[in-house]
Order: C-alpha cells, then sequence, then structure tokens
C-alpha cells in the first residue's frame, strides 16, 4: 500500500509542497534543519530529491541568519547614535514657561566670585608659566612619562685604528708562510702576458681572513637562517683559529731559522684556499635559502 502524500494524492510532491511540511518537523535543541536521511524517510521520496529540498532549508535558514544579524546590527547601532537622555534638557511645560521676550545679557563671570544662579565657584583659567625671555613654558602632567631620549648608536672607526696593524701583521704572516710551503711568483697568462706574474702567497691572508671576518659578521647579524647562522658561527670560529695557527706556525719557523716547512704544514696550508672556496660557496647557498 502506498503511503498517503502531502497533497492526498498518490502521485510524487513536488518540492514546493514539500518545503512547508518540511519546516514543520519537530527538530532536535540546536539543529537548524532535518537531515537528508530524514527527508527521504518521512516524505518517502529519492535521494536527488531530498539534497533538492534540504538545499532549499539550508537557503532559508541561511538568509534567516543574515536577517537576524543585521536588525541586531542596526538595533545596537541606534542605541550607540541615540544621545541619552538628560532629565535637565528635558522640555518645559507650556503652563511653566517663562514669557517670551528679550533676555538681559548675563554680566560677565568673574574669576574667583559666583553668580546668582550658579552658585558653583568659577575657577579662573590656567596661565603657563613664561621665562624671563617672555616664552611659555610647557608644564606636562605629572603622570606622564618623559620620553626617552633614542641611543646613540656606538661610533665603529676605531675598528679600522685596531685593524690596520694587525692587517699588516697577518699579512706578513701568512705571506711569509706562503714562501716557506712552496707558494710564490707564477704567471698565469704565458703565451698571452708573459711579463704579468703574481705571488701566490697573497691568496692564503686574502681568502682565510676574509672569511673569517664574513662569516663573522653573517653569525652576529641575526637577519639570517638559523642553518646559515650555525655554519658561520662554527665556520668562523674555526677560520680564526686556522689563520692563530698560521701565524704561530710562521713565527716558530722563522724563529728556528727553518727554511722549508715540514710536509705536514705544508700539506695544511696547501688545502686552505679550496677550504675556504667551498665554506664560502656553502655559506652563500645557506644565507638565500629562504629566498
Amino acid at each position: 500500500m502506498t503511503a498517503p502524500t502531502i497533497n492526498g494524492t498518490r502521485y510524487p510532491q513536488p518540492i514546493d509542497a514539500l518545503l512547508p511540511a518540511a519546516r514543520a518537523l519537530d527538530l532536535p535543541d540546536g539543529q537548524p534543519f532535518p537531515s537528508r536521511n530524514r527527508l527521504m524517510r518521512e516524505f518517502r521520496i529519492g535521494a536527488p530529491k531530498a539534497d533538492d529540498l534540504l538545499a532549499r532549508l539550508k537557503a532559508e535558514h541561511a538568509q534567516r541568519t543574515r536577517t537576524k544579524q543585521t536588525r541586531t546590527a542596526m538595533i545596537v547601532r541606534g542605541a550607540l547614535l541615540t544621545p541619552p537622555t538628560d532629565p535637565d534638557s528635558a522640555p518645559v511645560p507650556l503652563d511653566y514657561a517663562e514669557p517670551i521676550g528679550p533676555h538681559p545679557a548675563p554680566a560677565p563671570a568673574v574669576p574667583g566670585h559666583t553668580s546668582p544662579a550658579d552658585p558653583t565657584p568659577v575657577t579662573p583659567p590656567k596661565i603657563a608659566p613664561t621665562d624671563p625671555a617672555g616664552q611659555v613654558t610647557v608644564v606636562g602632567h605629572p603622570d606622564t612619562p618623559t620620553p626617552t631620549p633614542p641611543a646613540r648608536p656606538a661610533v665603529v672607526w676605531p675598528v679600522i685604528l685596531l685593524a690596520l696593524p694587525a692587517f699588516v701583521a697577518v699579512w706578513s704572516g701568512w705571506v711569509g708562510l706562503g714562501g716557506l710551503t712552496g707558494f710564490g711568483v707564477v704567471h698565469p697568462l704565458p703565451g698571452i702576458a708573459d711579463g704579468f706574474s703574481i705571488n701566490t702567497a697573497i691568496t692564503l691572508p686574502i681568502g682565510v681572513e676574509t672569511y673569517g671576518a664574513y662569516a663573522l659578521y653573517v653569525w652576529l647579524s641575526g637577519r639570517v637562517p638559523d642553518a646559515a647562522r650555525r655554519f658561520a658561527k662554527w665556520s668562523a670560529l674555526g677560520s680564526l683559529a686556522v689563520g692563530a695557527l698560521g701565524q704561530v706556525a710562521y713565527h716558530l719557523l722563522v724563529a728556528a731559522d727553518v727554511t722549508l716547512a715540514p710536509w705536514w704544514i705544508t700539506t695544511a696550508v696547501s688545502v686552505l684556499p679550496v677550504a675556504v672556496l667551498g665554506m664560502g660557496a656553502a655559506l652563500a647557498h645557506l644565507v638565500r635559502a629562504h629566498d
């Protein structure tokens, strides 16, 4: 036996006919509209028609929510814009109103005196004190904190004076150690510029000390990713330690009148340019990793 329909017929019901009955369904507290399964069970309809009916119920619920929010916002705005009622400003009844006519001009208020109509003493206006030169002195509120003047940045020019003698000593030490370990004058452009020559010993102070200073700057700047900061920290400390050991080795060899460095010192010094190149390239990639 076919279940009775909404309008008493046995034909499938249109959505417009099912919509009022769907609104009248009893729902649990907090549920704004029935589920699709309940619509299919209550009205003996298929899934497509239940989806269509549920979509209309959801649209009506959303419209009611927007309307309620708009009405609430208008009520709140009207309450904020409505000035409070002042009992002293209420209109005077007609029976007790003063006769219409010209009113005498009020007498000018004298500082420190009161008028008969208003017993409140009149406070004289405060005048800012002036200095002997006639300029007005601005007096601040006692509770207002005095702004702290910005601190001046520390000067850095003394670093130049410190770096000049260190540069001379480091340069001479590395160049001398390079001469003891096989670094010397070469012709980098044979057949092109035979007269052009360069002492390869200068690559040691330029590479090791320059990288140490740059890695130290990257480490202390605080403007690089964490991986680059850690790499710069340890490589800067290592580069400065290698530079110090290089100076110690050179002065010990010179003090002992050694004209040719031992093989292990020569090996360590000869790999420094390659190590500096690798660390510099790695640090450059880590610094730009966040880009």
